[in-house]
Protein backbone atom coordinates (compact mmCIF):
# COMPACT_ATOMS: atom_id res chain seq x y z
CA UNK A 1 0.00 0.00 0.00
CA UNK A 2 1.48 3.25 -1.08
CA UNK A 3 0.54 6.29 0.89
CA UNK A 4 2.24 9.49 1.82
CA UNK A 5 2.52 10.99 5.70
CA UNK A 6 -0.18 11.91 7.84
CA UNK A 7 -2.97 9.68 5.71
CA UNK A 8 -4.70 6.89 7.62
CA UNK A 9 -2.16 4.84 6.83
CA UNK A 10 -1.54 2.84 10.22
CA UNK A 11 -5.26 2.92 10.92
CA UNK A 12 -5.42 0.69 7.55
CA UNK A 13 -2.37 -1.34 8.86
CA UNK A 14 -4.33 -2.19 11.53
CA UNK A 15 -7.25 -2.84 10.28
CA UNK A 16 -5.61 -5.73 8.17
CA UNK A 17 -3.55 -6.86 11.13
CA UNK A 18 -6.55 -7.53 12.21
CA UNK A 19 -7.51 -10.08 9.81
CA UNK A 20 -6.47 -13.65 10.88
CA UNK A 21 -4.75 -14.02 7.90
CA UNK A 22 -2.43 -11.43 7.61
CA UNK A 23 0.82 -9.90 8.50
CA UNK A 24 2.19 -6.41 8.40
CA UNK A 25 5.17 -4.49 8.36
CA UNK A 26 5.53 -0.81 9.33
CA UNK A 27 7.16 1.42 6.49
CA UNK A 28 10.39 -0.78 5.76
CA UNK A 29 11.87 1.58 4.05
CA UNK A 30 11.81 4.16 6.48
CA UNK A 31 15.56 3.56 7.75
CA UNK A 32 17.27 3.97 4.30
CA UNK A 33 14.97 6.93 3.86
CA UNK A 34 16.38 9.02 6.97
CA UNK A 35 19.69 7.37 6.08
CA UNK A 36 19.92 9.17 2.63
CA UNK A 37 18.64 12.57 3.53
CA UNK A 38 19.04 15.06 5.86
CA UNK A 39 15.36 14.75 6.98
CA UNK A 40 15.77 15.27 11.11
CA UNK A 41 12.34 13.65 12.30
CA UNK A 42 11.49 13.06 15.50
CA UNK A 43 13.95 10.16 17.37
CA UNK A 44 15.91 9.62 13.70
CA UNK A 45 18.60 8.29 15.45
CA UNK A 46 16.56 5.46 17.40
CA UNK A 47 14.68 4.77 14.07
CA UNK A 48 18.14 3.68 12.10
CA UNK A 49 19.31 1.69 14.99
CA UNK A 50 16.56 -0.47 15.29
CA UNK A 51 16.09 -1.68 11.53
CA UNK A 52 17.66 -2.09 8.25
CA UNK A 53 19.03 0.56 6.05
CA UNK A 54 20.22 -1.12 3.17
CA UNK A 55 18.04 -0.66 0.27
CA UNK A 56 18.78 -4.21 -1.70
CA UNK A 57 18.51 -5.98 1.68
CA UNK A 58 14.86 -4.45 2.37
CA UNK A 59 14.15 -5.37 -1.14
CA UNK A 60 15.14 -9.04 -0.88
CA UNK A 61 13.22 -9.40 3.12
CA UNK A 62 9.81 -8.06 1.49
CA UNK A 63 10.06 -9.89 -1.74
CA UNK A 64 10.86 -13.69 0.04
CA UNK A 65 8.05 -15.68 1.79
CA UNK A 66 5.75 -14.06 4.05
CA UNK A 67 6.49 -14.51 7.82
CA UNK A 68 4.50 -16.42 10.20
CA UNK A 69 2.68 -18.39 7.48
CA UNK A 70 0.22 -16.07 6.71
CA UNK A 71 -1.69 -16.06 3.35
CA UNK A 72 -1.37 -12.21 2.76
CA UNK A 73 1.53 -9.57 3.34
CA UNK A 74 0.22 -6.31 3.72
CA UNK A 75 3.15 -3.64 3.88
CA UNK A 76 2.56 -0.28 4.41
CA UNK A 77 4.85 2.28 2.18
CA UNK A 78 5.79 5.49 2.08
CA UNK A 79 6.46 6.76 -1.30
CA UNK A 80 8.46 9.56 -0.19
CA UNK A 81 11.05 7.10 0.92
CA UNK A 82 11.80 6.20 -3.09
CA UNK A 83 14.69 8.09 -3.32
CA UNK A 84 15.87 9.52 -6.87
CA UNK A 85 17.59 6.26 -8.26
CA UNK A 86 16.58 3.45 -6.30
CA UNK A 87 15.83 0.49 -8.22
CA UNK A 88 12.12 -0.01 -8.24
CA UNK A 89 11.92 -3.19 -10.19
CA UNK A 90 11.01 -5.40 -7.28
CA UNK A 91 7.05 -3.64 -7.17
CA UNK A 92 6.76 -6.29 -10.23
CA UNK A 93 6.62 -9.12 -7.82
CA UNK A 94 3.77 -7.38 -5.31
CA UNK A 95 0.54 -6.08 -6.13
CA UNK A 96 0.52 -2.25 -5.51
CA UNK A 97 -2.25 -0.23 -4.00
CA UNK A 98 -2.52 3.46 -3.60
CA UNK A 99 -3.93 5.24 -0.37
CA UNK A 100 -4.18 8.84 -0.98
CA UNK A 101 -5.61 11.89 0.92
CA UNK A 102 -6.32 15.52 0.20
CA UNK A 103 -2.97 17.75 0.79
CA UNK A 104 -4.34 20.38 2.37
CA UNK A 105 -5.47 18.12 5.04
CA UNK A 106 -1.72 16.00 4.66
CA UNK A 107 0.02 19.65 4.97
CA UNK A 108 -1.93 20.83 7.99
CA UNK A 109 -1.36 17.59 9.86
CA UNK A 110 1.81 16.74 8.95
CA UNK A 111 3.39 20.42 9.86
CA UNK A 112 2.16 19.73 13.56
CA UNK A 113 4.83 17.27 13.86
CA UNK A 114 7.55 18.02 11.08
CA UNK A 115 8.18 21.73 8.80
CA UNK A 116 6.65 21.15 5.20
CA UNK A 117 9.34 23.03 3.37
CA UNK A 118 8.93 21.40 0.11
CA UNK A 119 6.28 19.01 -1.80
CA UNK A 120 8.82 16.25 -2.29
CA UNK A 121 8.18 15.29 1.78
CA UNK A 122 4.45 14.06 1.22
CA UNK A 123 4.92 11.69 -1.81
CA UNK A 124 2.67 13.14 -4.52
CA UNK A 125 4.85 13.45 -7.31
CA UNK A 126 6.30 10.09 -5.95
CA UNK A 127 2.84 7.97 -6.19
CA UNK A 128 2.31 9.54 -9.14
CA UNK A 129 5.63 7.94 -10.60
CA UNK A 130 4.70 4.62 -8.98
CA UNK A 131 1.39 4.61 -10.57
CA UNK A 132 2.99 5.50 -14.40
CA UNK A 133 5.69 2.87 -13.50
CA UNK A 134 2.95 0.22 -13.14
CA UNK A 135 0.46 1.16 -15.95
CA UNK A 136 3.04 1.66 -18.44
CA UNK A 137 6.06 -0.79 -17.40
CA UNK A 138 4.28 -3.91 -15.29
CA UNK A 139 0.95 -3.05 -17.16
CA UNK A 140 -1.34 -3.19 -14.12
CA UNK A 141 -4.20 -1.23 -13.30
CA UNK A 142 -3.66 -0.63 -9.36
CA UNK A 143 -6.28 0.28 -6.88
CA UNK A 144 -6.78 3.70 -5.54
CA UNK A 145 -8.81 4.23 -2.15
CA UNK A 146 -8.99 8.07 -0.81
CA UNK A 147 -8.91 7.49 3.03
CA UNK A 148 -12.29 10.73 3.07
CA UNK A 149 -14.07 7.46 1.26
CA UNK A 150 -12.65 5.37 3.95
CA UNK A 151 -14.02 7.15 6.33
CA UNK A 152 -17.16 7.84 5.28
CA UNK A 153 -18.37 4.53 4.82
CA UNK A 154 -15.53 1.86 5.64
CA UNK A 155 -17.06 -1.31 5.06
CA UNK A 156 -18.47 0.04 1.23
CA UNK A 157 -15.26 0.96 0.22
CA UNK A 158 -13.12 -2.17 1.81
CA UNK A 159 -15.14 -4.47 0.79
CA UNK A 160 -14.78 -2.95 -2.69
CA UNK A 161 -11.05 -3.26 -1.89
CA UNK A 162 -10.82 -6.62 -1.04
CA UNK A 163 -13.13 -7.23 -4.54
CA UNK A 164 -10.37 -5.58 -6.52
CA UNK A 165 -7.35 -7.13 -5.11
CA UNK A 166 -8.95 -10.72 -4.75
CA UNK A 167 -9.01 -11.14 -1.37
CA UNK A 168 -11.63 -11.63 1.20
CA UNK A 169 -13.41 -9.15 3.01
CA UNK A 170 -13.53 -9.87 7.18
CA UNK A 171 -15.75 -7.97 9.28
CA UNK A 172 -12.10 -8.13 11.91
CA UNK A 173 -10.98 -5.28 9.30
CA UNK A 174 -13.46 -2.71 10.67
CA UNK A 175 -12.65 -2.32 14.08
CA UNK A 176 -9.22 -3.50 16.54
CA UNK A 177 -8.02 -3.39 20.07
CA UNK A 178 -6.58 -0.24 21.22
CA UNK A 179 -2.74 0.29 21.98
CA UNK A 180 0.49 -0.28 20.40
CA UNK A 181 1.98 -3.65 18.13
CA UNK A 182 4.91 -4.88 18.20
CA UNK A 183 4.73 -4.15 14.35
CA UNK A 184 4.81 -0.55 14.81
CA UNK A 185 7.78 0.74 14.20
CA UNK A 186 10.20 2.14 17.20
CA UNK A 187 8.56 5.93 15.81
CA UNK A 188 5.31 5.02 17.09
CA UNK A 189 5.64 6.86 20.34
CA UNK A 190 6.02 10.35 18.06
CA UNK A 191 3.43 9.57 15.51
CA UNK A 192 0.96 7.12 16.39
CA UNK A 193 -0.85 8.16 19.35
CA UNK A 194 -4.48 8.96 17.70
CA UNK A 195 -3.92 5.36 16.15
CA UNK A 196 -3.33 3.45 19.83
CA UNK A 197 -5.92 5.38 21.05
CA UNK A 198 -8.42 4.34 18.68
CA UNK A 199 -10.59 1.03 18.02
CA UNK A 200 -11.91 1.81 14.50
CA UNK A 201 -11.87 4.02 11.75
CA UNK A 202 -12.83 7.18 13.17
CA UNK A 203 -15.66 9.36 11.21
CA UNK A 204 -14.11 12.09 9.05
CA UNK A 205 -13.66 15.92 10.36
CA UNK A 206 -13.13 18.87 7.99
CA UNK A 207 -9.76 20.39 8.84
CA UNK A 208 -10.64 24.03 9.99
CA UNK A 209 -7.53 25.46 9.96
CA UNK A 210 -6.22 27.26 6.86
CA UNK A 211 -2.61 27.36 5.45
CA UNK A 212 -0.57 29.79 5.02
CA UNK A 213 0.99 31.14 1.46
CA UNK A 214 4.03 28.89 1.93
CA UNK A 215 1.73 25.83 2.53
CA UNK A 216 -0.33 27.28 -0.14
CA UNK A 217 2.20 27.25 -2.92
CA UNK A 218 3.07 23.21 -1.74
CA UNK A 219 -0.86 22.60 -1.39
CA UNK A 220 -1.39 23.66 -5.35
CA UNK A 221 1.58 21.85 -6.35
CA UNK A 222 0.59 18.48 -4.49
CA UNK A 223 -2.87 18.92 -5.95
CA UNK A 224 -2.28 18.82 -9.84
CA UNK A 225 -0.83 15.01 -8.40
CA UNK A 226 -3.54 14.32 -5.94
CA UNK A 227 -6.02 14.92 -8.77
CA UNK A 228 -4.26 12.29 -11.37
CA UNK A 229 -5.00 9.89 -8.62
CA UNK A 230 -8.20 10.58 -7.24
CA UNK A 231 -9.90 10.58 -10.52
CA UNK A 232 -8.85 6.58 -10.98
CA UNK A 233 -9.95 5.94 -7.29
CA UNK A 234 -12.87 3.22 -6.46
CA UNK A 235 -15.64 4.68 -4.16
Amino acid sequence: MWSGPRNISTAMMRSFENRPDTFVSDEPFYGYYLNNTDIDHPGKKEVLRSMECGWDKVVDYITGFIPEEASIWYQKHMAQHNLPGVDLSWIGQVTNCFLIRDPKEVILSYSKKYEVTRSELLGFSQQVELYRKITEEIGEDPVIIDARDVLHDPKNILQKFCEAVGIPFMDEMLSWPAGPRDTDGVWAKYWYSSVEASTCFQPYMQPTEELSSEQEAIYEECLVYYDTLHRKRIY
